[in-house]
């Protein structure tokens, strides 16, 4: 453990990296900050925070940056700190412009990837929800025009699904209602790993005229539900990277951005990391794929019902300001998750 002098010449070595992205000497620690201590005491506290694995000396200057190490002790001593802290203006606005423009749960997310990436100038990414052994609350079929009938799927979360399908015959709205009110006997409270081929089972009997009709509905209401329990990931500011000083190697930026890109390999970073925690971050060398090594990614979870659903982060260099980050990031998560448990299937997916 570091004594509180060392921990106080740190800190400013970093907040000063963060701010400049230049190295640091004891000279301009000396007259940047106020430690209460000469030039010649900050240098001996670096040589010993290096020997220590906190510092690294750069090739190009008698100066030094934070290393990967130095960046974790910094983030875990405010990781922890007390939600009260976030800014309750900046929190609504932000709510203000999801709910503005989101009519829909897959826009909510996407758009707030947007924004983030807009507020924090960073590459942003969002995890859509996973929502598992979620039931059917309600099933309603309403006729479009004489052959487009649409199929509104609501599962318990009061998240809502739309599917425009065509008949090969008009079927009067009469028995559409029927045809709904037997569904929903048939298909209420059953969970969406329940749904199989027999759950409509005996209703060609009553409604043979419209036999084929019906049968097409299974594999609509399937896929309808299999649509609402997909993830899928977004990212938005990718050339945002092209903006820090750490990414002017074009090869080293391609890389990562070539990274970004396949959707599949950020998502399993994503889903490894633990989601029992609301905010992770890895720095760094954390980072277990090679294009990441000179990155740090910091994550947060929105919630259903106190239940996790789903992530929003962001992505870029190692050399962040990591308290400013977690507080935006902590602000979407909350109003994510306070828009979709008040939605009441006024936010749709």
């Amino acid at each position: 453990m570091l004594d509180d002098r060392k921990m106080r010449v740190l800190y400013a070595i970093i907040d000063s990296y963060i701010t400049t992205a230049e190295p640091i000497g004891s000279r301009t620690i000396s007259k940047s900050f106020n430690l209460g201590v000469s030039s010649a005491t900050i240098r001996n506290e670096m040589s010993d925070l290096e020997e220590l694995g906190y510092l690294n000396k750069t090739h190009t200057s008698s100066g030094r940056v934070p290393s990967d190490k130095a960046y974790r002790l910094y983030v875990d001593s405010f990781i922890k700190l007390d939600k009260e802290t976030i800014n309750n203006k900046q929190k609504m606005e932000i709510r203000n412009a999801l709910e503005r423009e989101s009519k829909e749960l897959d826009q909510l997310i996407q758009n707030s990837a947007r924004l983030l990436s807009h507020i924090t100038s960073y590459t942003a990414l969002a995890l859509s929800p996973q929502i598992k052994e979620t039931r059917i609350k309600h099933v309603q079929l309403l006729p479009i025009d004489e052959y487009q009938i649409l199929l509104i799927l609501v599962n318990e979360n009061g998240l809502v699904k739309n599917t425009v399908f065509k008949t090969e015959q008009a079927i009067p709205e009469n028995q559409l209602n029927a045809i709904t009110n037997m569904l929903n006997e048939r298909l209420r409270n059953i969970s969406f790993n329940q749904l199989n081929k027999d759950s409509l089972k005996g209703m060609f009997n009553e409604f043979y005229k419209y036999k084929d009709e019906v049968e097409r509905l299974m594999p609509i209401i399937n896929k309808s539900v299999e649509s609402m329990d997909n993830i899928d990931l977004y990212a938005d500011g990718i050339g945002m990277l092209l903006n820090f000083p750490e990414y002017k190697d074009i090869d080293k930026v391609k890389s990562i951005m070539s990274f970004i890109e396949d959707k599949d390999q950020l998502m399993n970073i994503l889903l490894m990391d633990s989601i029992s925690r609301d905010i992770n971050i890895s720095i760094g060398q954390e980072n277990i794929y090679a294009p990441l090594k000179d990155c740090s990614i910091i994550t947060a979870t929105y919630k259903l019902e106190g239940e996790t659903v789903g992530k929003i982060g962001i992505i870029g260099p190692t050399r962040m300001d990591y308290l400013r980050l977690i507080k935006t990031l902590r602000i979407f998560s909350d109003n994510i998750s306070e828009i979709i448990n008040n939605s009441n299937g006024s936010v749709k997916r």
